[in-house]
């Protein structure tokens, strides 16, 4: 039963906090800190419970998908003012390319209680600036992203490949920074998301086969539901939050969740 309830708190913990800007993977570090929930099935749970906020904005953007692959297959890429699939690429590639490249190192140096606290600080900084900054809103919307744009913030989405920094917090600065809106940027990243945590967490789960077993099956299957069902009322929410919600105050609760945990540790 004690397994069964972390699973249910671990697959909370992800589904709330995945598309919000404070860093997913950094409240599943601590959050499995606390619980003494550790070792090679807690990493494997740790991906696994990912899968289910992925679905989560799969079924949420379905038909934006879909729409996207039409197009795609039938090559239209050039019509004004409208996302497509060479958006989404161009967004995806330098992430996809450094995690690749650096997964080894990632997981060896940066998945630790401390790298978590300095990278919810740093990437609370980098909000609070970006929020501040002086800029011209050149897109409203998902569908007046430029091409530059959303190479732009691929680039800011490198930063969340250091655990606690927020792939939502980095895009979104990123697109603020970039000229788009807070709603623009936010919706944005819920589209890139899907591919790029396939990705992910394929690799994570191919590396880590050994130790999906049958026995755990049942504490996998808890937390993944937990997380798609609280991650769709996450998303929904989030984006009625991000018309109205300042990133500082994000910003904050990353400084104030730092340094709780900072001297909790000490």
């Amino acid at each position: 039963m004690g397994d069964f309830i972390t699973g249910i708190i671990m697959g909370i913990v992800e589904g709330l906090t995945e598309f919000l800007p404070v860093s997913s993977t950094g409240h599943m570090i601590l959050t499995a800190h606390l619980l003494n929930f550790e070792g090679d099935v807690a990493k494997t749970f740790e991906v696994v419970v990912q899968l289910g906020a992925v679905l989560a904005v799969l079924v949420l953007y379905w038909n934006r998908y879909m729409t996207i692959l039409k197009d795609m297959l039938r090559f239209r890429f050039n019509e004004p003012n409208k996302l497509n699939a060479i958006h989404m690429l161009i967004a995806m590639l330098p992430a996809g390319i450094i995690g690749i490249s650096l997964h080894g190192l990632i997981k060896e140096h940066l998945f630790g209680p401390m790298t978590v606290i300095y990278a919810l600080v740093a990437g609370g900084i980098l909000m609070i600036v970006a929020e501040r900054t002086k800029r011209t809103v050149t897109a409203e919307e998902t569908n007046d992203i430029t091409y530059k744009q959303a190479f732009g913030i691929g680039m800011f989405q490198c930063l969340a490949l250091w655990p606690g920094f927020s792939r939502s917090g980095s895009t979104i600065s990123g697109g603020l920074l970039l000229g788009t809106s807070q709603k623009a940027a936010a919706d944005f990243t819920f589209m890139i998301s899907v591919p790029v945590m396939l990705g992910a967490t394929g690799i994570d789960l191919y590396k880590s086969r050994e130790f999906l077993t049958a026995g755990d099956m049942p504490l996998f299957l808890i937390g993944l539901a937990a997380s798609f069902i609280v991650a769709m009322i996450a998303v929904v929410t989030f984006l009625n939050l991000i018309k109205k919600l300042r990133l500082m105050w994000f910003a904050i609760y990353r400084f104030v969740l730092a340094a709780v945990f900072y001297l909790f540790m000490i």
